[in-house]
C-alpha cells in the first residue's frame, strides 16, 4: 500500500511506502480511512496529510493494536499556548499527536516505535524525535508536563517509557521531525506505533452465547443468552441468521421460532464501547430441527345426539384431545365424540422430545322439524308457518312455489316476523299442496332441504 503526500494539486512529490504485509487493524481502519482527505488529479490518487496533524484531532491508541502512521508534510502550529508551543528535550517543526487513557489502575507505559523509514530528500533531517505529555487542559501548551524519558534524535526502533501514570487520565504523544546533521528540512517518515503496559492493559472481555440444545422443535420458540464477562460499557446486541443481520436488541436475551435444520445463530457486541472498543462474536449450529406429523382428520357435522369417531392420524408415544368432555377416551387417536355444541377438538402428540397439534371441527346442527300444514284463517292459532330452529342459520334461503312451479314466496333469514303468511305480495293464496325449498347456507349441508306443504284456510 502506498500513501502519497503533496505540496500542490499536480504535483506528486512525497512517496511513503509502508512495509510489506503490514495489515492496518481492523479497529484502527475507520479511522485511517477518515483521516485521509482524497484528492483526484491525473496522475491517480494522492493522500493529504492525516488530520491527527492536530493536537485536537490526536489518533487515539490502544492497546493491543499496532497503527501505522507519519509526519510526511505535517506541520506546526505555534502561538503563545498553542498546540506546539513547547520545548522539552526538542523544539516543534512537523508533528503529528496521538493520545491514550489509562485504565482504572494506572501505573507503567510503554510507547514502541518500530518499521521507521525515512525520507531520502537532499538536505533532509533522518531522524525523529518524541515525547509523552500530560496536558492538565488538552492540547493547551501552557499547561503541559512532559512524562517519562524524552527521545531527541531516533534513527531506528526506539521507546518511551514512564511509570506511575495516573489511572483514568488522558496523556499525549507527540512526534517531531529532527532538523539533525544540518539539514534544512525537517524529517519525515512512516512508523509504527503501539502502547502497552500495566496502566492500559484491560481484562480481555469474553462472549459466550448460550442455548438449551441445538435439537429445537419445528415452530418453538427458542431462547439465546450473550454472556458477557470482563465487558463493561457494553453496547447493543446484533443477532445474525446465517450471518444475516436478523435483529438489534440492548438485551443479551433474544427468541425466535423461524430456524431451521442447519441453521447458524451468531451474536455480536462491542464492550468499552466509550474508549478503544473491543467487538466480540459468538455463535451456536448448526442447529437440527425436529418435527413429525399431526393429523387431525376431517370436519364432521351430525345432528344433536349423534356421535362421531375422530379420525386423528399421528406417530407418538402419548395423545391428548382437549376439550376432553365429550369425549369416550381423550388420549387415543381415535376416541368417540358426543358433543352438544360444535365443538373444535385439538390432538396434540408428543413422541417425548417435541408436541405437535393439529385441529378438527364437528358441527353441531339442531335437527329442523319442518311442518307440512298451516292455516292462515286469521283464528291466532298457526297462521303462519313457523320453522323451529330455523332463525339459528341467518343466511338460509327459504322459498316456496306452487304446483305450478312458479315462486310464491323467497326470504333470506328465517324467523317469526318472516314466517309465510300464506300470502303473495299481499294476496291470499289459494288452498292447497305447495312446494318449499330451504337451503342453509351454513357452510356445511350443501343439499337443499325439500318437501310439500299444504295451505288449509
Amino acid at each position: 500500500m502506498k500513501f502519497y503526500a503533496i505540496s500542490s494539486v499536480l504535483e506528486v512529490n512525497k512517496i511513503v511506502i509502508l512495509p510489506e504485509n503490514q495489515a492496518i487493524p481492523m479497529q484502527n481502519m475507520l479511522h485511517v480511512i477518515l483521516s485521509l482527505i482524497f484528492v483526484f488529479t491525473t496522475s491517480g490518487v494522492v493522500f493529504l496529510q492525516e488530520n491527527y496533524n492536530q493536537c485536537i484531532q490526536a489518533f487515539e491508541l490502544c492497546s493491543g493494536v499496532t497503527t501505522n502512521a507519519n509526519n510526511i508534510d505535517a506541520n506546526k502550529t505555534v502561538c503563545p499556548g498553542c498546540e506546539d508551543d513547547f520545548n522539552f528535550c526538542f523544539g516543534s517543526s512537523n508533528t503529528v499527536w496521538f493520545k491514550f487513557t489509562t485504565n482504572d489502575l494506572g501505573g507503567a507505559i510503554q510507547v514502541s516505535f518500530t518499521n521507521l523509514v525515512f525520507e531520502n530528500n537532499p538536505t533532509q533531517g533522518n531522524q525523529l524525535q518524541a515525547v509523552m505529555i500530560r496536558a492538565l487542559a488538552p492540547c493547551d501548551a501552557t499547561t503541559y508536563s512532559a512524562i517519562g524519558n524524552c527521545e531527541a534524535g531516533a534513527v531506528g526502533n526506539f521507546n518511551l517509557i514512564a511509570p506511575n501514570l495516573l489511572p483514568n487520565t488522558e496523556y499525549f504523544i507527540v512526534v517531531n521531525g529532527a532538523l539533525n546533521g544540518g539539514a534544512t528540512v525537517a524529517a519525515e517518515a512512516s512508523f509504527s506505533i503501539a502502547i502497552s503496559g500495566e496502566s492500559v492493559d484491560r481484562i480481555q472481555p469474553n462472549l459466550y452465547l448460550q442455548i438449551d440444545s441445538l435439537n429445537v422443535c419445528a415452530g418453538y420458540p427458542v431462547a439465546f443468552w450473550a454472556d458477557t464477562s470482563n465487558c463493561p460499557e457494553n453496547g447493543n446486541y446484533e443477532w445474525f441468521l446465517n450471518d444475516e443481520l436478523f435483529a438489534v436488541t440492548t438485551s443479551p436475551y433474544f427468541q425466535t421460532s423461524v430456524l431451521n435444520s442447519g441453521d447458524v445463530v451468531s451474536v455480536t457486541t462491542s464492550c468499552y464501547t466509550n474508549l478503544c472498543p473491543i467487538v466480540l462474536t459468538s455463535e451456536r449450529g448448526p442447529f437440527s430441527v425436529l418435527s413429525f406429523p399431526v393429523d387431525a382428520g376431517p370436519n364432521f357435522t351430525i345432528e344433536a345426539g349423534e356421535s362421531v369417531i375422530l379420525q386423528g392420524v399421528a406417530s407418538g408415544i402419548s395423545y391428548t384431545w382437549t376439550p376432553s368432555s365429550s369425549l369416550n377416551n381423550a388420549t387415543i387417536l381415535n376416541p368417540i365424540a358426543v358433543p352438544t355444541e360444535t365443538t373444535v377438538y385439538s390432538l396434540s402428540v408428543s413422541d417425548g422430545t417435541c408436541m405437535f397439534s393439529d385441529q378438527a371441527t364437528v358441527f353441531v346442527i339442531e335437527a329442523l322439524e319442518i311442518t307440512n300444514t298451516f292455516t292462515p284463517n286469521g283464528d291466532g292459532s298457526n297462521d303462519t308457518w313457523y320453522i323451529p330452529g330455523l332463525d339459528a342459520y341467518p343466511n338460509c334461503l327459504v322459498e316456496i312455489f306452487d304446483r305450478w312451479g312458479q315462486n310464491v314466496f323467497t326470504t333470506t333469514g328465517y324467523d317469526q316476523k318472516k314466517a309465510w303468511d300464506g300470502t303473495n305480495n299481499g294476496r291470499k293464496m289459494n288452498e292447497g299442496v305447495y312446494f318449499y325449498s330451504i337451503t342453509l347456507r351454513d357452510g356445511i349441508t350443501n343439499e337443499p332441504l325439500r318437501g310439500t306443504l299444504t295451505l288449509i284456510r
